[in-house]
């Protein structure tokens, strides 16, 4: 990668401890090419949400998947927040530094019997769902059927996954001040939970996704373990990201439910499509953005977060643009979570 990772940090302090009381949210780039303009949406509102809580943002670089990553990318991605004024608050943490502590919680699942090994390639599932007559959905992967949650049966173990048949309810969401806590539920196999801009969320994640991988065939690490632990040890309390990772925090609440680890607030952003209707994206071919006027493209990403243009934008600097959208953001998600 072009720039050195630091070193992750061992979670010595509970992360509630380390930040009782005061908000911490981040934003955490895939190294996988420059930041697009949707990418921008969500660094803003991330950094947006942060400054009108007087709390603290950090940059995480999610580098775990490392045949994805282009080499520099990290770098020029920090290049591109300072340029427009997004500058976090503590030096940024690279996920390729902290495999250690996805270790560790793997260990720990294990032990509790809330994760087991996986003999499972792609095409075992497919014919396993085919079997049944189950047609795969467009753009959607098929749910693990359990095939190895009772065992191997004699064969090699290629993965391990989170076992979604054993969790636990929780006390109902509607008990709950949605306002001022994270809050889930978990019954009858439904997880529900509250997104400060999209209201009340639910998935029953066995349906959905099945067991799903945290360490994957290849031994890298899957990114819903990464992610949680990572927002712990961060101490983060308030997740802000695109509107197409929500159905992901289902199974993240699992895992921080079996990991004994908070769970913070989420609020998820609108999707920024390009002229075929489908999200932007480097897979899809999205642009690099263009900097030359960072301004403009500050004003386009405020814009699709629902926030009033900023008047006379040729005569006004970054931080004073920055300033007039920290207030609307205010107005919009009612102050304080």
């Amino acid at each position: 990668m072009g720039a050195t990772p630091h070193d992750g940090g061992s979670p010595t302090a509970r992360p509630e401890e380390r930040n009782v009381g005061r908000y911490v949210g981040r934003f955490a780039p895939s190294p996988t090419g420059p930041l697009h303009a949707g990418s921008l949406v969500a660094a803003l509102a991330s950094w947006l949400d942060a400054r009108a809580h007087n709390g603290r943002w950090l940059v995480r670089i999610e580098d775990v998947d490392q045949p994805r990553c282009v080499p520099g990318a990290d770098t020029f991605i920090l290049q591109q927040l300072a340029t427009c004024g997004l500058h976090p608050d503590a030096p940024p943490q690279w996920q390729s530094a902290r495999s250690s502590l996805y270790q560790r919680a793997l260990d720990r699942l294990v032990a509790q019997g809330d994760a087991y090994p996986c003999a499972c390639s792609r095409k075992d599932i497919e014919d396993a769902h085919a079997a049944q007559g189950h047609a795969r959905k467009r753009h959607a992967a098929l749910p693990y059927p359990g095939t190895c949650r009772q065992g191997l049966h004699g064969r090699t173990g290629r993965s391990w996954r989170f076992n979604v048949t054993d969790f636990k309810p929780k006390q109902p969401i509607a008990l709950v001040d949605h306002a001022c806590s994270a809050t889930y539920s978990i019954a009858d196999g439904v997880l529900q939970w509250y997104d400060r801009r999209l209201g009340l969320q639910q998935q029953q994640v066995a349906n959905a996704v099945g067991d799903f991988v945290l360490r994957r065939a290849d031994g890298l690490w899957a990114y819903q373990l990464a992610v949680v632990v990572d927002d712990a040890d961060q101490g983060i309390t308030d997740v802000v990201r695109g509107e197409d990772l929500a159905d992901n925090t289902p199974r993240q609440i699992l895992l921080q439910q079996a990991l004994g680890l908070p769970t913070p607030r989420y609020l998820h952003t609108p999707l920024v499509c390009g002229d075929n209707g489908e999200k932007l994206s480097k897979q899809n071919g999205a642009r690099a953005l263009d900097l030359d006027k960072p301004l403009r493209a500050l004003s386009h990403a405020a814009l699709a977060l629902g926030l009033p243009a900023v008047a006379n934008l040729h005569n006004i600097c970054i931080a004073d643009a920055l300033a007039h959208w920290v207030a609307a953001w205010r107005r919009n998600y009612n102050g304080p979570p």
